[in-house]
């Protein structure tokens, strides 16, 4: 699509700003493009709406292991405002940009689990790796030779994996599948069992109801509809807890920790201060807990295959918006791709670069900002108005705090379902296709890892297809990625 830069009156014969806000309108060509600073400010706070439950959500991922809610949600807003003014004014366009759910359950779950154990220090080296190679990739073309690289039964379901990965941490942190004992149970709603837990069935309860009413609003086409439905969940659950106070104490207590808990917005900038901003310098780099139990090799090793898992999460995640969102308006050129589409890549890739200096995970351009593009959004003007509405909402954690993880799982499991998509374009009649794509989906569900799922997916991919005589279709990029990976699971735990 060509912008029109030439100062005229568009067809829909709004005539040019003039002054402060004419040069404003001759930036980002907001009438040019036939729009208007009232659509633009309409779709900004529209999109808005619809992604702010991701500071919510986000800092609920971490779980407090290592770092505290107020500090990953001042980081996360950060990275929201910092990521949607770069989108604003390097690519201009409608679209904005904040820590990507898929990146952050890799962080949390992959990287800081129990298998790896890092610290979120040494997290946040590896954002800031897939950030340096994102922008590397980008500046240097070779994007797109990765992306060929990677096999489509693979590519294709890394999503659907990842999908799968975050609805299952919003099913544990709600009590809706509870791990114990070596064994996965559902939740249990028996009133008249030993173990009954009144507390635990309603969060898990809440749950269940919260993603009902998010597609439910969605299926509505309700703007927002995840924030309202995470809103609607946290009142039922409060309302149903202060039911319970008049016969279990535990309810009581959930009251008493918030009255004790309720603290200053600024709180959230201190521990900010104190453990995220720069700690990647400060404390990333040191890996001396994991250096003792696995060695320079395995270390080295995990760099490159995490770094490359995450960039591969990134790209995928960010390619897969930008495409949706942007077929949305008319955002395409003539061959079909989102145009300024390198810009917008390279302002992802900035963006997770200064994020990860902040203390959030990668940043990615969030499909929510296709609701913005559907209210009119054409320009990077819309995109400020989305990263003015964060900077306001970053003193807004205390409220954020009394969210409960039964709202947010809720929104977790909805993402799950939003993911779930891609699944259609797996050709499950032919097995050469049907078994690296299945694979890739269960390892990175039932094995709790991204990466494992990733990597058995290619590597199966190479050994269907040197099986079945298809040796000449694997290039020399899989056959590199696939030993990588090959040499992770042998040489790692």
């Amino acid at each position: 699509m060509e912008e029109n830069n030439s100062g005229s009156a568009p067809e829909n014969g709004t005539a040019p700003k003039k002054g402060f806000f004419g040069k404003i309108d001759n930036f980002f060509s907001i009438t040019a493009s036939g729009s208007s600073f009232k659509t633009e400010i309409i779709a900004g706070l529209t999109t808005f709406m619809a992604m702010v439950y991701a500071l919510l959500v986000v800092p609920g991922m971490y779980g407090g292991r290592d770092v505290s809610f107020g500090a990953v949600y001042i980081a996360t807003a950060l990275g929201a405002i910092i990521g949607t003014i770069i989108m604003a004014f390097l690519a201009k366009m409608p679209l904005a940009q904040a820590s990507g759910l898929g990146a952050t359950a890799y962080i949390t779950g992959t990287l800081m689990g129990s298998d790896m154990g890092l610290s979120y220090a040494n997290a946040m080296v590896f954002v800031l790796l897939d950030g340096a190679l994102f922008v590397l990739l980008t500046a240097t073309g070779l994007r797109n030779k990765i992306l060929a690289g990677i096999p489509a039964e693979v590519k294709i379901t890394i999503p659907v994996g990842i999908g799968m990965f975050i609805a299952f941490i919003g099913f544990n942190n709600a009590g809706l599948v509870t791990l114990s004992e070596g064994s996965i149970r559902f939740a249990s709603f028996n009133v008249l069992g030993d173990k009954f837990s009144y507390t635990a069935a309603i969060s898990a309860l809440v749950a269940l109801l919260g993603v009902i009413a998010i597609a439910i609003l969605a299926k509505k086409e309700v703007k927002g509809s995840i924030l309202w439905g995470m809103l609607g969940a946290a009142g039922l659950y409060y309302a149903l807890i202060g039911l319970g106070c008049i016969w279990d104490e535990s309810c009581k207590a959930v009251f008493t920790g918030i009255a004790s808990g309720f603290e200053s917005p600024f709180t959230a900038f201190g521990e900010w201060g104190r453990e995220s901003v720069g700690q990647v310098f400060v404390k990333g780099f040191d890996f001396s807990e994991y250096l003792a139990e696995n060695g320079a090799g395995a270390l080295a090793l995990l760099i490159v295959t995490a770094a490359l898992s995450l960039c591969m999460v990134d790209m995928f995640d960010t390619l897969g918006t930008l495409y949706g969102a942007c077929s949305k308006g008319d955002l395409l050129d003539d061959n079909g791709d989102p145009i300024r589409l390198g810009k917008c890549l390279m302002s992802n890739a900035v963006a997770t670069v200064g994020g990860a200096i902040l203390g959030a995970s990668t940043v990615a351009t969030y499909v929510e900002s296709s609701s913005g593009v559907a209210a009119g959004g054409k320009t990077g003007f819309a995109s400020i108005i989305t990263g003015l509405c964060f900077i306001v909402a970053m003193f807004l954690s205390p409220i954020a705090k009394l969210i409960p993880s039964a709202a947010t799982s809720a929104a977790l499991i909805w993402v799950g379902v939003l993911m779930m998509s891609s699944v259609t374009k797996v050709d499950w009649s032919d097995p050469a296709f049907a078994l690296p794509a299945f694979l890739t989906i269960a390892v990175m569900a039932f094995g709790y890892s991204i990466t494992s799922g990733i990597g058995v997916g290619i590597i199966s991919c190479v050994l269907v297809k040197v099986c079945t005589g298809k040796i000449r279709e694997v290039s020399v990029v899989t056959w590199i990625i696939a030993a990588l990976f090959l040499a992770m699971f042998v040489l790692t735990n």
